[in-house]
C-alpha cells in the first residue's frame, strides 16, 4: 500500500522491491530469513502490478546491504531517473547511521512514510525528503513473523500468495 501511495503521490514510473542479501542492520538482533525466501515472498507480494517490480540487485551483488552502494548500481540502468528511497519513518530517523550516509545524500532523495508509533522522525539535516501521506497501518513484519510463531491468524495483514508461501514453506515456525 505504501509504495502504491509513493508512487501516486510523486508521479513514479516504477517502484522496485529491492530485497537484501544481508540485511547488516538487522544480524544479530533477530534471525533472519533466507534471501530467497525474502525474494520469493516479495515477487508473489508484487506479481501482477504494473509500476511495482522486485530487484534481485542486492542478493546478486552478495554481502551486507548497503544503500548507497545500491543506489550507485542503479543509476546507469535508469540513465537520467530520478532515484528515490522510500523509507518508514522509522528507519528515516536513523538514516545517518547508515554505511556511506554522506555518499546516499548525495545520490537519492528520500520519500518518508510516516508509520504508527513514529510519526514525525525525519532524517537528519542535509537528507532531501519529502513526506508522503499515507494510512498508517500498525502492521509489521515483526508482528507478522511473532503471529505465525505463535499460530495466529495473518488473513489479511499479508496477501494470500504470500501466505500459502509463509505455509508452504514453515517460515517462522519454531
Amino acid at each position: 500500500m505504501a509504495a502504491v501511495n509513493v508512487a501516486h503521490q510523486l508521479s513514479l514510473d516504477l517502484v522496485l522491491f529491492v530485497v537484501a542479501d544481508v540485511p547488516w542492520q538487522k544480524v544479530g538482533n533477530r534471525e533472519i530469513s533466507d534471501a530467497a525466501d525474502r525474494l520469493a515472498m516479495v515477487d508473489l507480494a508484487v506479481g501482477g502490478r504494473s509500476m511495482l517490480e522486485t530487484s534481485r540487485i542486492e542478493i546478486q551483488r552478495g554481502g551486507d546491504s548497503i544503500t548507497a552502494e545500491t543506489v550507485e548500481a542503479l543509476a546507469p540502468l535508469y540513465p537520467g531517473a530520478e532515484l528515490i528511497v522510500i523509507l518508514g519513518s522509522d528507519a528515516a530517523a536513523g538514516v545517518g547511521s547508515w554505511r556511506r550516509a554522506d555518499d546516499l545524500r548525495r545520490l537519492a532523495k528520500m520519500a518518508i512514510i510516516d508509520r504508527p508509533g513514529t510519526t514525525g522522525e525525519r532524517p537528519p539535516a542535509g537528507f532531501v525528503y519529502e513526506v508522503v501521506p499515507c494510512p498508517l497501518m500498525d502492521i509489521s513484519s515483526s508482528d507478522i513473523r511473532e503471529r505465525v510463531q505463535a499460530e495466529l491468524p495473518v488473513d489479511y495483514t499479508v496477501p494470500d500468495d504470500v501466505l500459502g508461501y509463509i505455509e508452504s514453506q514453515r517460515l517462522y515456525r519454531p
